[in-house]
């Protein structure tokens, strides 16, 4: 039986991941094990509205393993809500969050938790190579962590996803705050403390399917970069009296033309074409405005990021 502040938590969001459960358990399980950490370790999974039998493989694993535990969401809130689920009830000391495909090696919880002792409170893990994803998303990848780094404050390093130890101080931040947009990445380098990177080689997904297509990745990063900087607001503020200015310009150069040369007719194409570009800036900056306002509204409604309907585990 664990004690009632063991040392690790291992927080899984998981949805419709059956056939990954037991086998997540087998596998990270051992590992815990084999640290002989005294204050032991618990294992816990975020349902996140599964459909198939994922809840029911939770309840039989806490049945065998007290240390196993769960909470079931009413519905389908993200992985980002499901996170925050699992940091709110996470008793460790340590927290480490960890993707139930088994592409984020448990193996370095030992490494982690080493730097751990040596004073950081956050440990990253850092693949030290995406030989495993497609060129696609390769490059999409490395555009996206270069983009966000530039235009926010909240540095993310590069490569490394949520795949992280967590000191319990860093654990109570991120609890402590209340935006509802929380995009995970961003609120952990928010944090700061002091941290260390860790390399591993990402292996290749064995069980189940990803839950994240393309469409979402992009609505992830979009999150990321609306929630951690106002430099695209900023940018077409800039644009705009770039624009006006050329504005301004070319309407003198016409006064005098007009002056010394006498009126002459302007031609259709360009004058369209002066209208479509200013019309598309236009409805472009109207959209990043959009995403804002919109982030805005999901914040003033204060509804909660998630609602748990059941407990597995005391």
């Amino acid at each position: 039986m664990a004690s009632t502040s063991p040392l690790v938590s291992v927080i899984v969001p998981v949805k419709n991941e059956e056939d990954a459960i037991d086998i997540f358990i087998a596998r990270v399980g051992g590992v815990l094990d084999a640290l002989n950490e005294p204050d032991g370790w618990e294992i816990l999974f975020v349902d996140d509205g599964s459909t198939d039998a994922t809840l029911a493989k939770m309840m039989l694993a806490n049945r065998v393993d007290a240390r196993v535990r769960g909470i079931s969401l009413s519905r389908n809130f993200g992985k980002e809500a499901a996170l925050t689920a699992g940091l709110d009830h996470a008793r460790g000391q340590v927290v480490i969050p960890m993707d139930v495909d088994m592409q984020d090696p448990p193996e370095v919880v030992g490494p982690m938790l080493a730097k751990w002792r040596e004073g950081y409170e956050v440990v990253y893990g850092v693949r030290a190579n995406r030989a495993s994803d497609p060129l696609p998303k390769r490059i999409t990848a490395d555009w996206y962590y270069r983009a966000h780094n530039w235009i926010s404050n909240d540095k993310i390093p590069e490569h490394a996803g949520d795949f992280r130890l967590l000191d319990r101080r860093v654990v109570d931040v991120i609890k402590a705050l209340p935006e509802r947009n929380r995009f995970m990445k961003g609120l952990f380098a928010w944090s700061g403390f002091r941290s260390a990177a860790v390399e591993y080689e990402r292996a290749e997904r064995t069980v189940g399917t990803t839950k994240f297509n393309y469409w979402k990745l992009w609505t992830l990063a979009l999150d990321g970069i609306t929630s951690g900087s106002t430099v695209p607001l900023k940018i077409w503020s800039y644009l705009g009296g770039f624009i006006a200015l050329l504005a301004l310009l070319y309407a003198s150069f016409i006064v005098i033309r007009t002056l010394i040369f006498g009126t002459d007719v302007a031609g259709y194409a360009s004058l369209i074409v002066a209208v479509l570009f200013l019309g598309g800036l236009q409805l472009l900056s109207l959209g990043v405005l959009g995403e804002y306002v919109g982030r805005i509204l999901v914040e003033v409604k204060q509804r909660p990021v998630y609602i748990i309907q059941q407990h597995i585990g005391e």
